[in-house]
């Protein structure tokens, strides 16, 4: 995606493929947390209705999404498993600004990088995994591209009049750490981590 900084490193797609099961568990969490995310946004900016109407239809899609990943792992049998949380939300989320109105710029743009690094990976993945698992992660591929675009386009929007292209080396900075993280060696596999340190990759299932 033309927003990161960085491509996924082949060493996670490798790890990816090979604990698709331990994947799909966080994949489900994923879903739920891109939900949970679009609706704090809807609470902490009532006054925006424009971006609490697209936020609504987002969220509900997110939960579709969260179904379908459900129902696919009880076809595939994958049972659900609590998992620690990887350290690349809370290492995004340390880099946003608090105060207004820079936190809402942030917090925007960092949504459109994730968004656009689960749709990367995803179209990383889908021709690398069997089916169904492959043809379902192409069709997600499209929904991410869609939602990182709305986050941009509001993150766009969120600048100040008196500079409109403060958006643009803000998502620079956020994007080069985004990357750092992915690209640095990674404990957990989690469909937002980095690639496998060596400890974590001899435990991945077969």
């Amino acid at each position: 995606m033309s927003i990161l900084a960085a491509s996924t490193p082949p060493a996670w797609v490798e790890a990816a493929c090979a604990g698709w099961r331990e994947l799909l568990v966080d994949h489900a969490n994923c879903e739920k947390k891109a939900a949970s995310s679009a609706l704090a946004l809807i609470f902490a900016y009532p006054e925006d209705q424009a971006l609490c109407a697209a936020l609504s239809r987002l969220a509900r899609e997110e939960l579709r999404h969260f179904e379908q990943v459900s129902q696919l792992m009880r076809r595939l049998q994958v049972r659900f498993e609590r998992q620690r949380p990887g350290r690349y939300a809370s290492g995004l989320r340390a880099l946003l600004r608090t105060h207004e109105p820079l936190r809402k710029l942030d917090l925007l743009l960092g949504a459109a990088l994730i968004e656009a690094r689960s749709c990367e990976r995803l179209e990383l993945l889908a021709p690398r995994l069997p089916e169904p698992l492959g043809g379902f992660y192409a069709g997600l591929a499209r929904s991410e591209a869609r939602h990182f675009e709305l986050y941009l386009r509001f993150a766009r929007a969120a600048c100040l009049p008196e500079d409109p292209d403060a958006w643009r080396v803000r998502l620079a900075m956020l994007a080069a750490a985004e990357a750092a993280l992915i690209t640095a060696a990674d404990p957990l596999l989690r469909f937002h981590s980095g690639p496998p340190s060596q400890r974590s990759a001899a435990a991945l299932p077969a």
